[in-house]
């Protein structure tokens, strides 16, 4: 085989990818390299970048994560009041306020389950909602390497329970959304603020809790001490809108956001 032979193959190939030669010059010869090139260019490319997501849905995966939403249905119908799956392959439960420790307790308990670590426990501010605040709990399972999302709500004056009990690394966090939010969890050993300061009014990431606060801080020259003060704006408050002028990241989704699992009528609170 003449060296020719291999850059005549090389040349018709980089044409070819240049777009200035059909793909079809290539198809009439057998020639093992030939084989090789053609099948390089015809397989996807796989996705290199790191900050880019390798988002694949696995019909088989999300099969078994409505199966196991379905079982946790089942077993605790009382309290699970809707399953879904968000972004393809994240499994949430949505309980009432008064399941949160049976089925804490039963993710962790379960053999089936073994979610026998809190990742974390988030709260959410919605206002225009009777219930205006959503507590997630992530858990994670290392036996069989799965996580878990459980959602409840609640509004200002009626407490959740704690689930200290349940997990000890939830302290903290419960502390946290005390004090961010007032959400107050009963049976507490210890529900005091962690993040803002001692005698700190009010909670910082409720939707309807200003922007400036309510207070300064400041560091007093004759009273040789940091004193708290009420707020005064050096400027007229301005109004600012936050809108976006470009696409939206949603708008670009391959699934839909939020697919929920049909649980049996009879199954429901």
């Amino acid at each position: 085989m003449s060296v020719s032979f291999f850059r005549n193959i090389l040349s018709k190939s980089i044409q070819c990818k240049a777009g200035l030669i059909r793909p079809s010059c290539l198809s009439g010869s057998t020639h093992p390299l030939l084989l090789r090139l053609k099948h390089t260019e015809s397989a996807p490319k796989e996705e290199t970048r790191p900050t880019v997501y390798k988002h694949s849905i696995d019909a088989v995966a999300r099969t078994q994560l409505s199966d196991f939403g379905l079982y946790v249905a089942e077993c605790l119908p009382k309290f699970v009041q809707k399953v879904q799956i968000t972004s393809g392959d994240e499994l949430e439960v949505l309980v009432a306020p008064e399941g949160v420790i049976p089925v804490l307790q039963f993710l962790k308990d379960n053999h089936n389950a073994q979610f026998t670590n809190i990742v974390d426990i988030a709260g959410m501010d919605v206002p225009s909602r009777v219930n205006r605040f959503e507590v997630i709990y992530n858990l994670l399972s290392l036996r069989y390497n799965s996580r878990i999302r459980v959602k409840t709500y609640t509004d200002e004056l009626t407490p959740l329970d704690s689930a200290c009990d349940v997990f000890k690394g939830a302290n903290w966090y419960e502390r946290e959304i005390w004090d961010m939010f007032g959400v107050f969890f009963q049976n507490h050993p210890d529900l005091r603020r962690i993040l803002t300061d001692y005698g700190f009014e009010g909670h910082p990431f409720r939707k309807d809790f200003p922007l400036s606060g309510y207070v300064e801080v400041r560091y007093d020259d004759e009273k040789k001490r940091v004193v708290v003060e009420p707020l005064e704006l050096a400027q007229e408050f301005r109004k600012f809108d936050l809108s976006a002028p470009w696409e939206q990241f949603p708008n670009f989704r391959d699934v839909p956001a939020v697919q929920e699992v049909p649980i049996k009528e009879g199954d429901k609170k």
